[in-house]
Order: structure tokens, then sequence, then C-alpha cells
């Protein structure tokens, strides 16, 4: 290689702190520097900053540093040495905006589909037995915070629970899977939460009085509700739920085989987040099928919609997990109801 202009420089040769003033050229493959010589090959070439000194790291201790830029980067590339392909993209905005486009897209992809899958195999690991006590625990926040013991008489809940039961069991016995371990749970409501119904983890659910009062003459809509609602602990949803809000935090706790951190913070996050409005459909389906295999006429949850539109206008909202503005439109909805299959007898 032939000679190359010198470039001043300021050599730190690690064993005193003063920097030395050099002149830096290169001949033959070999560097020269006050009085020392070393292989190019022997020089690592730290990534260019847009601003700033230019360094080079002498193999063996001490550091080349080099004031003007400009120059060096031109003796640089004269000597044949060329930027990585990270360190290229670095120093080309253009590059940055099209790296950052696609982490971009990439984080996006990951939330809409990664996410999901990785939901799914994290729930298929936590076994059974551990919602019950998380269930336990939303179950009772939520008592603490919005709800009251219900005015139903022990006679009526019972009576509800049977009529639920029997439904189920019927569609059990057609050879559809319906959840093995549940418990029905009624409560009085605030005016803010109105009638309502929700699911938690561990066969946990709940209807307020408030609904059973809205619709005390059409028990077919109340155990479509119901069965709803049995379709969300039959999928899992609520640890879904969870474990998507939390997912890292879940991921370390399933990575390192302690479940502990991470179950005990999820009656918060599966009381405060809403289901997912695939969960929704998912749970619709669920109890479309249930109903009709269990004797009960799906199609009435089109009053259910009616009385909750002509009560609450077309904006009814709720604090709870299961608020109705996370699930599909009304109409649609009703529609999916109606649809298919003949009128089932009443239960």
């Amino acid at each position: 290689m032939s000679a190359l202009p010198s470039l001043t420089a300021h050599w730190f040769d690690g064993q005193q702190g003063q920097a030395q003033p050099v002149e830096v050229r290169l001949e033959d493959g070999q560097l020269h520097f006050g009085g020392q010589q070393l292989p190019l090959s022997r020089v690592q070439w730290p990534e260019r900053l847009r601003h700033g000194r230019r360094l080079m790291v002498l193999q063996g201790g001490g550091v080349l540093s080099f004031p003007d830029a400009a120059a060096f980067d031109a003796w640089a590339d004269a000597t044949g040495h060329r930027p990585g392909l990270i360190e290229r993209w670095q120093l080309s905005w253009q590059l940055a905006l099209i790296a950052l486009a696609l982490v971009t897209a990439m984080f996006a992809a990951g939330w809409r589909w990664g996410l999901p899958a990785l939901s799914d195999r994290l729930v298929d690991r936590i076994p059974l037995s551990a919602e019950q006590p998380i269930g336990d625990q939303v179950m009772a926040m939520v008592d603490k915070q919005w709800l009251r013991p219900s005015q139903l008489s022990d006679a009526e809940q019972q009576a509800w629970r049977e009529r639920f039961g029997r439904m189920l069991a019927s569609a059990r016995a057609s050879g559809m899977a319906v959840p093995e371990h549940w418990q029905l749970h009624f409560r009085r409501t605030s005016a803010t939460l109105g009638p309502n119904a929700f699911a938690l983890p561990g066969g946990q659910m709940c209807v307020t009085d408030e609904l059973i009062e809205l619709l005390k003459d059409e028990p077919d809509a109340v155990l479509t509700i119901l069965a709803h609602e049995a379709g969300h602990v039959q999928h899992r949803h609520g640890m879904r739920t969870g474990i998507r809000a939390g997912v890292v935090a879940a991921a370390a706790a399933i990575w390192l085989g302690d479940y502990s951190s991470f179950l005990s913070g999820l009656p918060v996050l599966l009381a405060t987040n809403g289901y997912r409005r695939d969960h929704e459909r998912e749970a619709d389906a669920f109890a479309r099928e249930a109903a009709r295999r269990g004797g009960v006429d799906p199609a009435r949850m089109a009053i259910f919609f009616e009385r909750i539109r002509e009560k609450y206008g077309d904006s009814a909202e709720s604090p709870l997990a299961i608020s109705f503005s996370s699930h599909p439109a009304d109409s649609e909805r009703i529609a999916f109801f109606k649809a298919e299959g003949p009128v089932a007898p009443k239960n």
C-alpha cells in the first residue's frame, strides 16, 4: 500500500493520563506514530459517530484520538477500511427511518399475532388448580369495591343455579365440552354497574340482581347470558387477558418456574382489563351452542339488548372487566344469536 498523508492525533498510551500529540501515517500496512510501529491488522476501528472525534484502539493497549473527523474518514476510506452494515445504517437518516419502520412493523405484528400465541402457550403451562385462588381474590376485590349482597332469596338463587346446571348438563350429554367446575354468585350493584354478569378464573361467575330483574320474564335470555360467561370460563379468557396484560412478568415467571410473583399481581389486571372482542365472539359462539343443546332459545338475547338500549341508551359502560363496551356491536350480536338452527324448547 502506498503512503498516505499523515494525520494529527492524540496518543493515549495507557501508561499515563496525559495524551501525547503525534503524527500518524500508514506505510506498507504499518501504522507509524510517536516512534511506534504497529500492523494495521492489529488495530480496531470503533464505530463512527456523526459528530465528535474518531478513535483507533491499539492492540496491546492505547488509543489514538483524531480531532478532525472529516480528514480521518477520508483517510480511513483510502486505506480500504469500510464501515460495517450496522454502522452505515446508523450514519444514514434514510436507513435509520427504514430501520424504525421495520422495528415498528415487527412490534405491531408481534402484538397482533405473536402476543396472543404466546399468551395461549403460557396459559397452557399454568395448571387449572392455580386459577381458583386467583378467581377468589378477584371476586373478593370486586365484592369490596362494586358489589353488595344479593336481595334475591336463597330459594331464587338456588333455582337459577339448578336451571343453569341442567342446561350445561344437557349440553355436556350432547357431546359439547363445558366447564367441569363453576360457581354462580348473585350480587346487587350500584346504579353505575346496573344489569351485568361476569366470569373469573377458576369457574367463578356472577350475575347481578338488576339483570335478573330486567329479564325476570325472559329466563332464556338470562341462561344464554350465563352460558356466555361459561364460555369465558371454558376458554380460560380471564387467564389469557391477565397474561396478555402482564406478558413480560408472566414469561419471566414461567421461564423461572416461579408463578408466585406473577399470580400475586394478576387479580388487579383481571379486575381492570376488559376481554378482547375476539374473546367475546368466542364466548358468544359457545353460548349459542350451549343454549341450543341445553334446550334454551338463544334468540331471546335480542330482548336483552333492546332493554339495555332502552334503559341506558347507546353508551352503557361499566368499570368491570365485562363492561358491555368491550362486546361486539349489539346489532351484530342480535343477528348472531338469531341465526342458524330452529328455536329450542323452553328450559
